[in-house]
Protein backbone atom coordinates (compact mmCIF):
# COMPACT_ATOMS: atom_id res chain seq x y z
CA UNK A 1 0.00 0.00 0.00
CA UNK A 2 1.15 3.69 -1.26
CA UNK A 3 -0.23 7.00 -0.60
CA UNK A 4 -1.88 8.63 -3.39
CA UNK A 5 -0.86 11.58 -4.39
CA UNK A 6 -4.02 13.30 -3.78
CA UNK A 7 -4.22 11.61 -0.67
CA UNK A 8 -0.34 12.39 -0.03
CA UNK A 9 -0.87 16.07 -0.82
CA UNK A 10 -4.26 16.36 1.65
CA UNK A 11 -2.21 14.86 4.72
CA UNK A 12 0.67 17.21 4.03
CA UNK A 13 -2.41 20.06 3.86
CA UNK A 14 -1.25 21.36 0.37
CA UNK A 15 -0.79 20.82 -3.28
CA UNK A 16 2.14 21.45 -5.25
CA UNK A 17 0.17 23.21 -7.79
CA UNK A 18 -0.89 26.06 -5.15
CA UNK A 19 -0.21 29.19 -7.29
CA UNK A 20 -2.06 27.30 -10.31
CA UNK A 21 -4.87 26.41 -8.15
CA UNK A 22 -4.97 29.48 -6.59
CA UNK A 23 -6.09 31.66 -9.86
CA UNK A 24 -9.12 29.23 -9.90
CA UNK A 25 -10.36 28.89 -6.44
CA UNK A 26 -10.13 32.81 -6.28
CA UNK A 27 -12.03 33.59 -9.27
CA UNK A 28 -15.69 32.72 -6.95
CA UNK A 29 -14.51 34.87 -4.31
CA UNK A 30 -15.53 38.20 -3.58
CA UNK A 31 -14.05 41.23 -1.24
CA UNK A 32 -16.04 42.15 2.02
CA UNK A 33 -16.81 41.07 5.20
CA UNK A 34 -17.07 37.79 5.99
CA UNK A 35 -19.89 36.33 8.65
CA UNK A 36 -19.06 33.87 10.80
CA UNK A 37 -21.67 32.69 13.32
CA UNK A 38 -19.48 30.45 14.56
CA UNK A 39 -15.48 29.27 14.08
CA UNK A 40 -14.73 25.49 14.58
CA UNK A 41 -12.80 22.98 12.35
CA UNK A 42 -9.85 24.50 9.84
CA UNK A 43 -8.21 23.19 6.63
CA UNK A 44 -5.77 24.89 4.17
CA UNK A 45 -6.30 24.25 0.50
CA UNK A 46 -4.78 26.03 -2.37
CA UNK A 47 -2.24 28.78 -1.77
CA UNK A 48 -2.84 29.89 1.37
CA UNK A 49 -6.95 29.46 1.09
CA UNK A 50 -8.28 28.47 4.75
CA UNK A 51 -11.52 26.56 5.33
CA UNK A 52 -13.67 26.87 8.29
CA UNK A 53 -16.03 25.08 9.73
CA UNK A 54 -19.39 26.98 11.07
CA UNK A 55 -21.30 24.55 12.84
CA UNK A 56 -23.98 27.30 13.77
CA UNK A 57 -24.23 28.87 10.30
CA UNK A 58 -24.00 25.05 8.82
CA UNK A 59 -21.69 27.10 6.70
CA UNK A 60 -18.08 25.83 5.08
CA UNK A 61 -16.33 29.03 4.61
CA UNK A 62 -13.41 29.94 2.63
CA UNK A 63 -11.06 32.69 3.61
CA UNK A 64 -8.21 34.61 1.64
CA UNK A 65 -6.03 34.95 4.52
CA UNK A 66 -3.53 36.67 1.87
CA UNK A 67 -0.51 34.53 3.34
CA UNK A 68 1.82 33.57 0.23
CA UNK A 69 5.23 33.71 1.02
CA UNK A 70 6.76 30.72 1.22
CA UNK A 71 8.83 29.50 4.07
CA UNK A 72 10.51 26.54 5.14
CA UNK A 73 11.93 25.10 8.72
CA UNK A 74 11.84 27.05 11.78
CA UNK A 75 9.67 26.29 14.89
CA UNK A 76 7.06 27.52 16.77
CA UNK A 77 6.78 28.02 21.04
CA UNK A 78 3.88 30.36 22.94
CA UNK A 79 3.36 29.43 26.07
CA UNK A 80 0.74 30.24 27.92
CA UNK A 81 -1.20 30.82 24.78
CA UNK A 82 -4.73 31.22 26.27
CA UNK A 83 -3.28 33.66 28.44
CA UNK A 84 -2.13 35.61 25.83
CA UNK A 85 -5.33 35.21 23.57
CA UNK A 86 -7.75 36.67 26.45
CA UNK A 87 -5.22 39.36 27.23
CA UNK A 88 -5.66 40.67 23.51
CA UNK A 89 -9.12 39.69 23.16
CA UNK A 90 -9.98 41.75 26.39
CA UNK A 91 -11.58 39.12 28.59
CA UNK A 92 -10.24 35.80 31.09
CA UNK A 93 -8.40 32.76 29.79
CA UNK A 94 -11.48 31.03 31.01
CA UNK A 95 -13.37 32.78 28.50
CA UNK A 96 -11.41 31.58 25.43
CA UNK A 97 -11.81 28.05 24.00
CA UNK A 98 -9.45 26.74 20.89
CA UNK A 99 -11.76 25.53 18.87
CA UNK A 100 -8.97 24.27 16.44
CA UNK A 101 -5.38 25.02 14.87
CA UNK A 102 -3.67 24.40 11.54
CA UNK A 103 -0.50 25.29 9.58
CA UNK A 104 -0.38 26.91 6.77
CA UNK A 105 2.07 24.87 4.82
CA UNK A 106 3.36 27.46 2.26
CA UNK A 107 4.07 30.38 5.07
CA UNK A 108 4.70 28.16 7.84
CA UNK A 109 2.33 30.61 10.44
CA UNK A 110 -0.38 28.95 12.56
CA UNK A 111 -3.68 29.60 12.97
CA UNK A 112 -6.69 29.19 15.08
CA UNK A 113 -10.38 29.26 15.34
CA UNK A 114 -11.42 30.75 19.08
CA UNK A 115 -14.52 31.08 20.81
CA UNK A 116 -14.38 34.14 22.82
CA UNK A 117 -16.87 33.39 25.45
CA UNK A 118 -19.54 30.42 26.14
CA UNK A 119 -22.51 29.17 25.09
CA UNK A 120 -24.25 30.22 21.67
CA UNK A 121 -23.49 33.91 21.94
CA UNK A 122 -19.60 33.00 22.17
CA UNK A 123 -18.20 35.16 19.25
CA UNK A 124 -15.85 33.67 16.60
CA UNK A 125 -12.57 34.94 15.90
CA UNK A 126 -9.89 33.19 13.50
CA UNK A 127 -6.48 34.00 14.91
CA UNK A 128 -2.59 34.08 13.31
CA UNK A 129 0.29 33.30 15.36
CA UNK A 130 3.58 33.50 13.01
CA UNK A 131 6.88 31.58 13.75
CA UNK A 132 7.88 34.17 15.67
CA UNK A 133 5.23 33.70 17.97
CA UNK A 134 3.46 36.94 17.06
CA UNK A 135 -0.74 36.90 18.07
CA UNK A 136 -2.65 39.38 15.22
CA UNK A 137 -6.08 38.16 14.31
CA UNK A 138 -7.24 38.16 11.24
CA UNK A 139 -10.01 40.71 10.20
CA UNK A 140 -12.74 39.78 8.35
CA UNK A 141 -14.06 43.25 7.62
CA UNK A 142 -12.68 43.64 3.39
CA UNK A 143 -11.77 39.52 2.97
CA UNK A 144 -11.65 37.67 -0.24
CA UNK A 145 -14.03 34.70 0.44
CA UNK A 146 -16.73 32.26 -0.56
CA UNK A 147 -18.83 30.64 0.99
CA UNK A 148 -21.39 26.99 0.50
CA UNK A 149 -24.19 26.11 3.14
CA UNK A 150 -25.03 22.54 4.34
CA UNK A 151 -28.38 22.04 3.50
CA UNK A 152 -29.38 19.03 5.65
CA UNK A 153 -27.71 20.67 8.75
CA UNK A 154 -28.90 18.57 12.77
CA UNK A 155 -31.55 21.59 13.69
CA UNK A 156 -31.03 24.30 16.00
CA UNK A 157 -32.60 23.25 19.76
CA UNK A 158 -35.00 25.07 21.35
CA UNK A 159 -34.34 25.72 24.93
CA UNK A 160 -31.41 24.96 26.66
CA UNK A 161 -31.09 21.57 25.93
CA UNK A 162 -27.13 20.75 26.07
CA UNK A 163 -27.59 17.77 23.81
CA UNK A 164 -29.26 19.26 21.41
CA UNK A 165 -27.01 22.49 21.06
CA UNK A 166 -24.04 20.01 21.14
CA UNK A 167 -25.26 18.37 17.96
CA UNK A 168 -26.03 21.86 16.47
CA UNK A 169 -22.34 21.99 17.54
CA UNK A 170 -21.19 18.73 15.92
CA UNK A 171 -22.88 19.55 12.80
CA UNK A 172 -19.30 20.18 11.06
CA UNK A 173 -16.76 17.82 13.34
CA UNK A 174 -14.13 18.24 11.11
CA UNK A 175 -12.68 19.15 7.59
CA UNK A 176 -10.24 18.46 4.98
CA UNK A 177 -9.02 19.63 1.66
CA UNK A 178 -8.13 17.41 -1.56
CA UNK A 179 -7.77 18.27 -5.23
CA UNK A 180 -10.56 20.54 -5.36
CA UNK A 181 -12.95 18.69 -2.94
CA UNK A 182 -13.68 19.98 0.55
CA UNK A 183 -14.49 17.25 3.00
CA UNK A 184 -17.11 17.37 6.01
CA UNK A 185 -17.80 15.28 8.86
CA UNK A 186 -20.39 16.07 11.02
CA UNK A 187 -24.40 15.52 11.91
CA UNK A 188 -26.90 16.15 9.41
CA UNK A 189 -30.79 15.78 10.23
CA UNK A 190 -31.38 12.67 8.37
CA UNK A 191 -31.85 8.89 9.66
CA UNK A 192 -28.23 8.06 9.35
CA UNK A 193 -27.38 11.88 11.08
CA UNK A 194 -23.76 10.73 11.25
CA UNK A 195 -22.50 12.52 7.72
CA UNK A 196 -19.59 12.52 5.05
CA UNK A 197 -19.73 14.76 2.36
CA UNK A 198 -17.45 16.08 -0.48
CA UNK A 199 -18.43 19.81 -1.63
CA UNK A 200 -16.61 20.85 -4.99
CA UNK A 201 -14.43 23.94 -4.80
CA UNK A 202 -14.55 26.81 -5.95
CA UNK A 203 -17.72 26.45 -4.11
CA UNK A 204 -21.07 26.65 -6.20
CA UNK A 205 -23.32 24.34 -4.13
CA UNK A 206 -23.24 21.16 -1.19
CA UNK A 207 -25.56 18.16 -1.91
CA UNK A 208 -26.99 16.17 0.83
CA UNK A 209 -24.70 14.37 2.98
CA UNK A 210 -23.81 10.56 2.65
CA UNK A 211 -25.03 8.93 6.01
CA UNK A 212 -22.60 6.62 7.68
CA UNK A 213 -23.17 3.56 9.65
CA UNK A 214 -20.17 1.79 11.60
CA UNK A 215 -19.96 -1.41 14.14
CA UNK A 216 -18.79 0.22 17.11
CA UNK A 217 -17.00 -2.68 19.41
CA UNK A 218 -16.94 -1.23 22.40
CA UNK A 219 -20.14 -0.28 22.62
CA UNK A 220 -21.28 -4.03 20.77
CA UNK A 221 -23.56 -2.33 17.98
CA UNK A 222 -24.37 -0.84 14.71
CA UNK A 223 -24.85 3.28 14.90
CA UNK A 224 -25.63 5.70 12.87
CA UNK A 225 -26.20 8.69 15.15
CA UNK A 226 -22.62 8.91 16.15
CA UNK A 227 -20.69 11.68 14.32
CA UNK A 228 -16.72 11.66 13.16
CA UNK A 229 -14.77 12.99 15.52
CA UNK A 230 -11.76 13.50 13.19
CA UNK A 231 -10.50 11.73 9.78
CA UNK A 232 -7.82 11.84 7.49
CA UNK A 233 -8.47 10.77 3.63
CA UNK A 234 -5.90 8.52 3.07
CA UNK A 235 -5.15 5.38 0.33
CA UNK A 236 -5.96 2.09 1.48
CA UNK A 237 -5.12 -1.21 -0.91
CA UNK A 238 -4.82 1.59 -4.50
CA UNK A 239 -8.32 2.75 -3.06
CA UNK A 240 -9.03 6.55 -2.16
CA UNK A 241 -10.75 6.14 1.79
CA UNK A 242 -11.66 7.93 4.71
CA UNK A 243 -9.67 6.74 8.02
CA UNK A 244 -12.68 8.29 10.95
CA UNK A 245 -12.40 8.28 14.50
CA UNK A 246 -15.29 8.15 16.73
CA UNK A 247 -15.75 8.44 20.48
CA UNK A 248 -14.96 5.27 22.67
CA UNK A 249 -13.01 5.02 20.15
CA UNK A 250 -13.61 2.68 16.43
CA UNK A 251 -11.05 3.43 13.84
CA UNK A 252 -13.49 3.02 10.46
CA UNK A 253 -12.08 3.05 6.65
CA UNK A 254 -14.57 4.40 4.52
CA UNK A 255 -14.77 4.36 0.60
CA UNK A 256 -14.59 7.78 -0.58
CA UNK A 257 -16.40 6.74 -3.98
CA UNK A 258 -19.41 5.57 -2.06
CA UNK A 259 -19.62 9.18 -0.44
CA UNK A 260 -22.60 10.31 -3.13
CA UNK A 261 -25.93 12.45 -2.12
CA UNK A 262 -27.86 10.45 0.19
CA UNK A 263 -25.90 7.63 0.22
CA UNK A 264 -26.39 5.05 2.90
CA UNK A 265 -22.48 3.53 3.52
CA UNK A 266 -21.55 0.87 6.21
CA UNK A 267 -18.15 1.92 6.85
CA UNK A 268 -15.66 -1.06 7.93
CA UNK A 269 -14.14 -0.85 11.80
CA UNK A 270 -10.60 -1.91 11.77
CA UNK A 271 -9.93 -0.63 15.19
CA UNK A 272 -11.18 -0.79 18.45
CA UNK A 273 -8.92 1.74 20.52
CA UNK A 274 -10.53 1.73 23.57
CA UNK A 275 -13.53 3.14 25.65
CA UNK A 276 -13.98 5.92 27.84
CA UNK A 277 -12.07 8.20 25.22
CA UNK A 278 -12.35 10.85 22.59
CA UNK A 279 -10.33 11.71 20.03
CA UNK A 280 -9.53 15.21 19.04
CA UNK A 281 -7.11 15.31 15.84
CA UNK A 282 -5.01 13.08 13.81
CA UNK A 283 -2.37 13.12 10.29
CA UNK A 284 -0.88 10.97 8.75
CA UNK A 285 3.13 11.35 7.91
CA UNK A 286 6.08 9.16 6.81
CA UNK A 287 9.15 8.43 8.97
CA UNK A 288 11.95 5.65 7.94
CA UNK A 289 10.15 4.79 4.74
CA UNK A 290 6.92 3.75 6.94
CA UNK A 291 3.64 5.78 7.17
CA UNK A 292 1.96 6.34 10.58
CA UNK A 293 -1.23 8.17 12.39
CA UNK A 294 -0.80 9.88 15.01
CA UNK A 295 -3.86 10.28 16.92
CA UNK A 296 -4.75 12.80 19.97
CA UNK A 297 -7.06 11.55 22.51
CA UNK A 298 -9.26 13.19 25.52
CA UNK A 299 -8.08 10.45 27.93
CA UNK A 300 -5.58 8.22 26.38
CA UNK A 301 -2.79 10.16 25.37
CA UNK A 302 -1.27 10.34 21.86
CA UNK A 303 -1.28 6.90 19.67
CA UNK A 304 0.96 6.66 16.87
CA UNK A 305 -0.30 3.66 14.47
CA UNK A 306 0.62 2.07 11.74
CA UNK A 307 -0.68 2.48 8.12
CA UNK A 308 0.56 0.73 6.13
CA UNK A 309 -1.25 -2.48 4.59
CA UNK A 310 -4.18 -1.54 6.87
CA UNK A 311 -6.18 -3.69 4.29
CA UNK A 312 -5.01 -6.51 5.53
CA UNK A 313 -6.89 -5.97 9.34
CA UNK A 314 -9.86 -8.19 9.73
CA UNK A 315 -13.21 -6.37 9.98
CA UNK A 316 -14.44 -6.11 13.27
CA UNK A 317 -17.91 -6.91 13.99
CA UNK A 318 -18.46 -8.54 17.80
CA UNK A 319 -17.66 -6.01 21.27
CA UNK A 320 -14.46 -5.95 21.94
CA UNK A 321 -11.98 -4.58 23.93
CA UNK A 322 -8.65 -3.07 22.80
CA UNK A 323 -8.27 -5.08 19.06
CA UNK A 324 -7.53 -4.53 15.44
CA UNK A 325 -4.32 -2.14 14.13
CA UNK A 326 -2.07 -1.99 17.18
CA UNK A 327 -1.17 1.50 18.73
CA UNK A 328 1.51 2.69 20.81
CA UNK A 329 0.85 5.69 23.51
CA UNK A 330 3.66 8.58 22.98
CA UNK A 331 4.42 9.16 26.83
CA UNK A 332 5.91 12.22 26.16
CA UNK A 333 2.90 13.81 24.74
CA UNK A 334 1.10 14.56 27.48
CA UNK A 335 -2.28 16.68 27.47
CA UNK A 336 -2.02 17.40 23.51
CA UNK A 337 -5.29 18.93 22.73
CA UNK A 338 -4.83 19.65 18.96
CA UNK A 339 -2.63 18.24 16.46
CA UNK A 340 -1.19 19.40 13.10
CA UNK A 341 1.41 18.66 10.61
CA UNK A 342 3.87 21.45 10.83
CA UNK A 343 6.32 19.91 7.80
CA UNK A 344 7.99 16.38 7.27
CA UNK A 345 10.03 16.25 10.10
CA UNK A 346 7.63 17.60 12.80
CA UNK A 347 3.80 18.25 14.59
CA UNK A 348 2.77 20.96 15.65
CA UNK A 349 0.71 20.94 18.94
CA UNK A 350 -1.69 22.51 21.31
CA UNK A 351 -1.06 21.16 24.80
CA UNK A 352 -1.92 21.84 28.44
CA UNK A 353 0.14 21.22 31.72
CA UNK A 354 1.12 22.61 34.29
CA UNK A 355 -1.65 25.20 34.62
CA UNK A 356 -0.73 26.54 30.92
CA UNK A 357 -1.29 26.06 27.39
CA UNK A 358 0.93 26.28 24.93
CA UNK A 359 1.89 26.09 21.14
CA UNK A 360 4.61 24.14 19.85
CA UNK A 361 6.24 22.18 17.55
CA UNK A 362 7.37 18.83 18.40
CA UNK A 363 9.61 16.19 16.44
CA UNK A 364 7.05 13.72 14.88
CA UNK A 365 7.75 10.55 16.70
Amino acid sequence: MTLSRTFTRLAAGVCCAAAIAFGASTVAMSTGKATLKSAGPLAFGPDGILFVGDSIGAAIVALDVDDHTPRSGGSVEVKGINEKIAAMLGTAADQITIQDVAVNPISKNVYLSVSRGRGPDAVPVILRVDTAGKISEVSLENIRHSSVSLPDPAAIAAGDNPRAQGQRMDVITSVKYVEGKVFVAGLSNEEFSSSLRSIPFPFTEASKAAGIEIWHGSHGRFETNAPVRTFVPYEINHQASILAAYTCTPLVKIPVSELKPGNKVKGTTIAELGAGNRPLDMIVYSKGGKHYILMANSARGVMKLPADNLETYSPITKQTEPAGVPYETIADLKGVQQLDKFDDANALVLMTGNGSMDLRTVPLP
